[in-house]
C-alpha cells in the first residue's frame, strides 16, 4: 500500500529571468539594431534620457569600465613555428565622456585621421536617368509617349521585361500603335546611356555595347557573331568548337573574347538607385608601439543615463507603480548594456591574441580556432560567444571582418600542428595565382605541394575549396589562359 512521504532534494537550475532574457537579446543585436532599440526605449521609458554633447555626466550613466587607462594582457603564440608574447591593449573610453549622441552620430568619432565619406543621396533611379535623356532628345509627342512606356518596362538591370505587343497595349486608349512602331522607338531608347540599356536579352545587350566601338577594332566582327549566336558555347567554355564554327584564328578568337568579356551584363546597375550601405565596425584593432590595441567603436555605444529628475519624484504611493516599474527596467537596461560592452571587449581581445600572426602576415597564417577556445579563455558558454560574434565586425589593418570570420576548422599537419581551412584556401589561391598559365596546376598537384609544406590535404578537399572560391578547374584555366581568381 502506497503512503505519502516527504523527500528533500538539492539541485541547481538556470531560470530565464526577464533580466537575463534582456541581456541575451541585447548581446546578439548588431550595432544598427541596438541603436534602433535604444531610440525606441527612449521614447517609451521616461526614466531614460540621452546624454547630450558637451554635457557632464553626474548621474547613474552607462560606464565602460572602472578606468579608462589601457590594460595590457599577455597573448598566446603569434606564429606557427615558435611561441612569442604579444601585448594586446584594451583601450576603453569613459562611456559618459563620449562625443557621440544617442546613436545618431557618424562612426568616425573625433579622430582626424579617419576620413568621413559622404554618400550620394540623390536617389536617382535608372528610369529617372533615362527619362531625363528623353526630355533632351526632342522627340515628337507620340514617340515620347511610346518611349516613356518602354522606359517603364525596363527593370533595374536595364532589360526590357515586356514584349512589344504588351507595351503597345499599355498605351491604349491614349495612343494607338503597333508592335513594329514600338520596336522602332525602342531603337532610339537603346541608344541612350548606359550602353546596352533597353536590350531584350543578354546577347542583344552585349551587341549594343559592342556596336559603340570603333568599326576598326580588332576582333569586333567575331565578337558580334559570338554575341548573336554563340554565347551558349562561350558559357560552356567550348572554345575549340567555337573556333571551328567561326573559322577564326587563335589571335582573332582571343581578341573577340576579350571584347565580349569587357561588356557589362547588367548595364542598369551602373546607375545608382540609392545610397550605399556601409558596414559599421564594432571594434577597432590597431598596431601600437606596445603591440596590438583593441578599441570599441565609440559611435556604436549608446549614451543614455537614468533620469534622476523623474526618479527623485517617486514616492511610496501605489499610484507610482508604473513609474517604479519603468525605473527598474531602466536600471536593468543599463546593466545589460554594460555586460554587452564588457563581453564584446573580452571576446575581441581574445580573438586578437590568437590571431596575431594573421594580423601581421595575412590569411596564410590564420590559426585554427573554434567557439570553444574563446569560451574557455574568457570563462563563458559557447552560446554566448556565438551571440557576440554574430553580426559584429572588426576593423583591422587588413580590412573589415565579421568576428565569425576568425573561426575556422583545423586540419592536422604532419608535425602534429594544425592549419586552419582559411589558411589553406589562401595558400591554394596563391598557388593558382603564381602558376604557369600554359601549364596550370591540377588539384592533385596542389595537394602534393601542400603536403610538402606539412599540410596533408586530399585532392577532393582541394577541389572543394577551389570551387568554393570560384576558381575554375585546371583544364578550363588552361583553355582560357587565366586563373580567374
Amino acid at each position: 500500500m502506497l503512503k505519502p512521504s516527504l523527500q528533500l532534494k538539492l539541485g541547481q537550475q538556470l531560470t530565464m529571468t526577464p533580466q537575463l532574457q534582456q541581456a541575451i537579446r541585447l548581446l546578439q543585436l548588431p550595432a544598427l539594431e541596438l541603436q534602433a532599440h535604444i531610440r525606441e526605449l527612449l521614447e517609451t521609458n521616461v526614466m531614460l534620457e540621452p546624454v547630450e554633447d558637451g554635457e557632464s555626466d553626474s548621474g547613474e550613466a552607462l560606464e565602460a569600465g572602472e578606468s579608462s587607462a589601457p590594460a595590457e594582457e599577455a597573448a598566446e603564440e603569434g606564429t606557427e613555428a615558435a611561441e612569442s608574447r604579444e601585448s594586446v591593449e584594451v583601450i576603453e573610453d569613459d562611456w559618459g565622456g563620449q562625443s557621440a549622441g544617442p546613436a545618431e552620430s557618424t562612426w568616425n568619432g573625433d579622430d582626424p585621421d579617419r576620413v568621413q565619406e559622404f554618400a550620394d543621396a540623390s536617389g536617382q533611379s535608372l528610369q529617372d536617368y533615362l527619362l531625363w535623356q528623353l526630355e533632351l532628345a526632342r522627340l515628337e509627342p507620340r514617340e515620347l509617349a511610346i518611349a516613356r512606356a518602354i522606359v517603364d518596362a525596363i527593370n533595374d538591370d536595364g532589360y526590357v521585361t515586356e514584349s512589344m505587343e504588351e507595351i503597345a497595349e499599355t498605351l491604349k486608349p491614349e495612343v494607338h500603335c503597333t508592335a513594329s512602331e514600338v520596336a522602332s522607338v525602342l531603337g532610339g531608347v537603346q541608344a541612350l546611356d548606359p550602353p546596352g540599356v533597353g536590350a531584350r536579352g543578354i546577347g542583344e545587350c552585349i551587341e549594343l555595347q559592342l556596336r559603340q566601338l570603333d568599326p576598326d577594332t580588332p576582333g569586333l566582327a567575331t565578337a558580334l557573331e559570338i554575341a548573336r549566336r554563340h554565347l551558349e558555347r562561350l558559357a560552356c567554355r567550348e572554345l575549340s568548337a567555337l573556333k571551328r564554327e567561326l573559322r577564326a584564328s587563335d589571335e582573332e578568337l582571343t581578341e573577340a573574347l576579350a571584347l565580349v568579356r569587357s561588356c557589362h551584363p547588367r548595364p542598369g546597375s551602373t546607375v545608382s538607385t540609392g545610397a550605399p550601405e556601409y558596414v559599421v565596425p564594432d571594434v577597432f584593432v590597431r598596431r601600437t608601439e606596445h603591440g596590438w590595441s583593441v578599441e570599441i567603436n565609440s559611435a556604436t555605444l549608446p549614451r543614455i543615463r537614468l533620469n534622476h529628475s523623474y526618479a527623485s519624484l517617486l514616492g511610496r504611493s501605489a499610484s507610482h507603480a508604473t513609474l517604479r516599474a519603468q525605473l527598474q527596467e531602466a536600471r536593468w537596461l543599463l546593466k545589460s548594456l554594460e555586460i554587452r560592452h564588457e563581453t564584446l571587449i573580452k571576446v575581441a581581445r581574445s580573438i586578437v591574441e590568437r590571431q596575431v600572426a594573421f594580423l601581421e602576415h595575412g590569411e596564410e597564417h590564420m590559426r585554427p580556432m573554434i567557439l570553444k577556445d574563446i569560451a574557455e579563455a574568457i570563462g563563458m558558454h559557447e552560446s554566448t560567444i556565438s551571440r557576440v560574434t554574430s553580426g559584429k565586425y572588426m576593423h583591422t589593418p587588413r580590412g573589415v571582418f565579421e568576428l565569425r570570420y576568425f573561426f575556422s576548422s583545423q586540419i592536422e599537419g604532419a608535425d602534429g600542428s594544425g592549419t586552419s581551412s582559411t589558411a589553406i584556401r589562401a595558400k591554394i589561391r596563391k598557388l593558382v595565382k603564381d602558376e604557369d598559365p600554359l601549364a596550370p596546376l591540377s588539384d592533385g598537384r596542389i595537394a602534393a605541394l601542400l603536403s610538402a609544406e606539412g599540410i596533408p590535404v586530399a585532392r577532393r578537399t582541394v577541389a572543394k575549396y577551389r570551387e568554393a572560391m570560384g576558381i575554375a578547374a585546371s583544364s578550363e584555366r588552361k583553355r582560357s589562359g587565366s586563373a580567374q581568381i
